[in-house]
């Protein structure tokens, strides 16, 4: 065993686990850092067992806010890149940043157990290691959310999960049925709706479909830095105004009248589905009421020859590899301080199970940024930090009134994350990233 005092145990080597490495590498925190696969990445390798990414998926926030500190997407991928040019990336950051030296690859850590002194007992392939702290980053689309559809052991058809599609063969000369109205089940709806037979959406609630693009400018960009609108044209306070102006009556196309704020749940943004439900080549339905034989039959009593039905219904968080005795959960979600500290273990951290209507990579390397703190406070600061680990409640939604759902538990306002980060980086005398690397990322977005 290696000594428990001297190195910290990070699991996984996607986007939040490198970010976790940079940051301790540059505290002076020796670490390990193990990925289960052979490179890094996580998700955005469909290569990798278990990867939700799809051949037509793109990001939802575009290339001039979604780069890692320091390292600007570069100035050749399109407003929104697709998942090949955001692989590349992330590897060439981690190339960028010498991260690969001290990645072990194709190593699963297949359980971390608490010792009583708050050290952690780590197994890897049967071999055991003490190390002082413990930071999950394993990624939250691995593990599919699959629900029940009544009927669904009579139905003739084939039923699947989101995660388990890659491209529109799998809709060649298929009816073909949607369950589920979140970013990936609207990207995969617009997949059948351009390659199926015939195409359906079911969803059960309003949801607002977002431009990915406002007056020519990317969504991110427009909302935050200040986009103009054309001559003539002016812009409505409340953001929903302005996007019910842009796209209209959603009940024409026999979808639900959105339920929410714009950003009272997370945006989905998509501007295709509307284009295909203007053309008769996409058909929104309501929930699913029971499959039967080789039919879907709906809540409003219709229904529908169905072949396929995917099932895009989010996924599960887990921690597989950590006692999950060790967490306070809600509505399946792990509650932590900043989203990111075990309140009752000291050891104990998790980057990257939060949500926000933001670029996540930067978010992430501050809350790297405060891992890193944690781990190299002494004395009187130490003991601060810790009382602040287990009772301070900040408020990290601002004045936003989220949706009452599953997914919304651990929701938080990104400009109030964003002030309570900060106000904690100033009492310890931290830097500001955006400080760090403003040279960096100066590139003005337009």
């Amino acid at each position: 065993m290696t000594k428990p005092e001297e190195r910290v145990c990070i699991v996984g080597a996607g986007p939040s686990g490198l970010v976790v490495a940079r940051r301790l590498r540059a505290a002076g925190v020796p670490f390990d850092l193990f990925e289960k696969h052979s490179d890094v990445g996580g998700i955005w390798d469909p290569a990798n067992e278990g990867s939700p990414v799809y051949r037509s998926a793109h990001f939802i926030s575009s290339k001039y806010s979604s780069g890692f500190y320091g390292h600007p997407m570069p100035a050749d991928y399109p407003d929104y890149p697709s998942w090949r040019q955001i692989l590349d990336y992330i590897r060439q950051f981690a190339k960028s940043e010498n991260l690969y030296a001290h990645i072990t690859f194709n190593t699963e850590v297949d359980r971390a157990n608490l010792l009583d002194d708050g050290t952690w007992e780590v197994t890897i392939g049967g071999e055991k290691r003490r190390y002082r702290a413990l930071v999950a980053a394993p990624g939250v689309t691995w593990h599919p959310n699959i629900v029940e559809l009544p009927g669904r052991e009579t139905f003739d058809g084939q039923v699947m999960h989101s995660a388990e599609y890659y491209d529109t063969s799998t809709f060649a000369g298929k009816r073909v049925l949607i369950v589920g109205g979140g970013n990936s089940g609207v990207d995969i709806a617009c997949d059948a709706a351009a390659s199926a037979d015939k195409a359906f959406l079911s969803v059960r609630r309003g949801y607002r479909y977002v431009p990915k693009h406002i007056f020519g400018v990317p969504l991110d960009v427009f909302l935050n830095y200040g986009g103009k609108p054309p001559a003539g044209v002016k812009i409505p306070a409340d953001p929903s105004d302005l996007i019910d102006a842009l796209v209209g009556d959603l009940t024409r196309y026999g979808l639900p009248a959105p339920d929410h704020d714009l950003l009272a749940t997370h945006p989905i943004v998509n501007g295709q589905v509307v284009h295909y439900l203007q053309h008769g080549d996409l058909t929104a339905k309501p929930d699913v009421a029971r499959l039967e034989g080789g039919d879907v039959v709906f809540a409003n009593g219709t229904r529908e020859q169905v072949d396929v039905v995917v099932l895009a219904t989010g996924y599960e968080y887990r921690i597989p590899f950590v006692d999950e005795a060790l967490f306070e959960w809600k509505n399946g979600h792990p509650q932590l301080y900043l989203n990111v500290f075990n309140r009752k273990v000291d050891s104990l951290y998790v980057v990257g199970f939060i949500e926000f209507a933001d670029a996540a990579y930067h978010r992430f390397e501050e809350m790297a940024q405060l891992v890193a703190l944690d781990l190299t406070l002494e004395g009187a600061d130490k003991e601060a930090f810790s009382e602040m680990k287990r009772s301070h409640e900040p408020n990290l939604r601002g004045d936003m009134e989220y949706l009452d759902i599953p997914r919304n538990a651990n929701y938080v306002e990104t400009h109030a994350y964003q002030a309570v980060v900060a106000e904690i980086r100033h009492r310890f005398g931290v830097t500001d990233l955006r400080e760090q690397f403003a040279a960096a990322d100066s590139n003005p977005a337009y």
